[in-house]
């Protein structure tokens, strides 16, 4: 079972890495022997970090700054990293934000198109942009990272947030049934409460005390323990495993 985890000679591609979940499953790559080419759009301080850490782990990675809600900044990625690593074989859409609470009757269109683009148009971007190669090669694994939110609507002032994850839901299976003939799989992760600079600045403390309440496991969930999921979803152990969306909430929502 072990070998079944093992990602040498692979390549991943981790949008949004410079912290929270993005960082901690750049890192699990590379612990399971990926090279792994870490994303960035602002924090360039936190994408270096991330690249240190894996460094030191005797790992190999690459930074790379791109605004992956723009086209041409996704291909100039892609081609960045498959000429410093290779063909991407693991591609995680981690990138996204609430960027701000906004009831409805606050909502613009403008905030809408721009919370709608980051979360949800930016996956479309990079997976079409790794589709040909992948596809080719007849090998490959896309794993969005979705919410809670989209399952459940999210807290009050997400509607723009919670939308994006349910579209990403939905793009999940339906570009799995597209690539899995070709050997492609393509998942996603739910990640209910995660311990993340999200909720240090989109959540206060009322609020976070009152989504622990509502945990059967009684605490708030760590990245690292998303990572190890998304991980899974990247790997051999996961060979049949096409279009799911893995619940990572400790209970807070059973399906």
């Amino acid at each position: 079972m072990k070998e079944k985890f093992d990602l040498s000679g692979k390549v991943a591609l981790v949008t949004g890495a410079s912290s929270g979940i993005g960082r901690a499953t750049a890192i699990a790559l590379a612990g399971c022997g990926a090279a792994v080419c870490i994303n960035y759009h602002r924090n360039e301080r936190g994408a270096e970090e991330t690249r240190a850490a894996i460094i030191a782990a005797g790992g190999r990675a690459m930074v790379a700054r791109a605004d992956v809600t723009r086209r041409a900044d996704v291909r100039s990625l892609i081609e960045r990293a498959v000429a410093e690593l290779g063909p991407i074989d693991i591609l995680v859409n981690n990138a996204g934000s609430l960027i701000e609470r906004l009831r409805i009757l606050e909502l613009t269109e403008e905030r809408w198109d721009e919370v709608i683009a980051l979360n949800l148009k930016s996956a479309f971007l990079c997976s079409q942009a790794v589709a040909a190669s992948m596809m080719e090669r007849r090998t490959g694994a896309i794993i969005n990272v979705a919410s809670i939110a989209g399952r459940n609507g999210g807290a009050l002032g997400s509607i723009h947030y919670s939308t994006a994850k349910g579209g990403l839901i939905a793009f999940t299976k339906g570009l799995a049934k597209e690539l899995a003939p070709y050997g492609v799989r393509v998942n996603a992760v739910n990640p209910g409460v995660i311990d993340t600079p999200y909720h240090e600045q989109f959540s206060t403390p009322e609020m976070m005390r009152a989504y622990t309440n509502n945990i059967p496991l009684g605490r708030i969930g760590h990245p690292a323990e998303v990572a190890s999921v998304i991980v899974f979803l990247a790997s051999d152990a996961a060979s049949y495993l096409v279009g799911e969306t893995v619940e990572i909430n400790g209970g807070m929502l059973m399906l």
